[in-house]
């Protein structure tokens, strides 16, 4: 599938021209000027059940992606709540079945492209590539969900395969940068139902404090313009 040559540009820019991103990355500011209050989600599932829901496609109808999907788990929680839907998937682990093991050979369109906790374990220029054919794939007005570990949480970034670090404003401006229109950024915490409450309302100044979050993730959802 061609990439426009104005995609080309703008993939080229974001790869040379650091000032380029910083850019993008005051516009991310200006929607969330602070982190912390950034909204806290439970899980990625939760946001793909509002997101599908709320884009008001049929079910039968409703294609999506999974890029780096794993065993496939998401796919079988969403075919629960979304009987019928067209769910597909992708990644380079060829002792699992797959729709597709590389990204090249995808040729058909989506109105939803997703990938949970993959662009972190790509070198830069790799990520930029993902993006870049995950906004050629996507149907004008179709959505991308992408999260990443969260920096800002003290031992979630460091695993051996892990290449690239993303601050919720960095992942941002990519994708303003790249055409993208962002919908929401979360925090994705989840767990015991006190433990949970105590963190989200008695710990959470001392969190701020020390600039320690608990949230385990970044999560953003975002839209491929209908025009331009």
């Amino acid at each position: 599938m061609p990439t426009t040559c104005s995609q080309q540009a703008s993939d080229a820019r974001i790869m040379r021209s650091w000032s380029h991103l910083y850019k993008f990355r005051r516009e991310v500011y200006k929607i969330y000027p602070d982190f912390w209050k950034i909204r806290v989600k439970k899980k990625p599932l939760q946001i793909l059940n509002e997101t599908i829901r709320a884009m008001g496609i049929p079910t039968e109808k409703f294609e999506m992606l999974d890029i780096g999907s794993s065993n496939r788990v998401m796919g079988d929680k969403l075919k629960k709540l979304f009987p019928g839907i067209r769910y597909e998937s992708m990644d380079i682990d060829r002792e699992q079945y797959h729709d597709y093991y590389d990204l090249n050979d995808i040729r058909k369109k989506y109105d939803l492209v997703c990938s949970f906790e993959v662009i972190e374990h790509l070198f830069f220029d790799d990520a930029i590539d993902m993006l870049t054919k995950s906004y050629e794939i996507l149907k004008p007005g179709g959505k991308l969900i992408i999260s990443t570990p969260n920096v800002f949480h003290p031992n979630r970034y460091w695993e051996y395969s892990h290449k690239v670090s993303y601050r919720y404003d960095e992942i941002g401006a990519i994708l303003l940068a790249m055409g993208f229109k962002i919908n929401h950024i979360y925090r994705i915490y989840n767990d015991a139902f006190l433990r949970r409450w105590f963190r989200l309302n008695v710990a959470f100044p001392l969190h701020r404090y020390l600039c320690v979050d608990f949230a385990k993730s970044i999560l953003v959802v975002a839209e491929k313009p209908t025009q331009g």
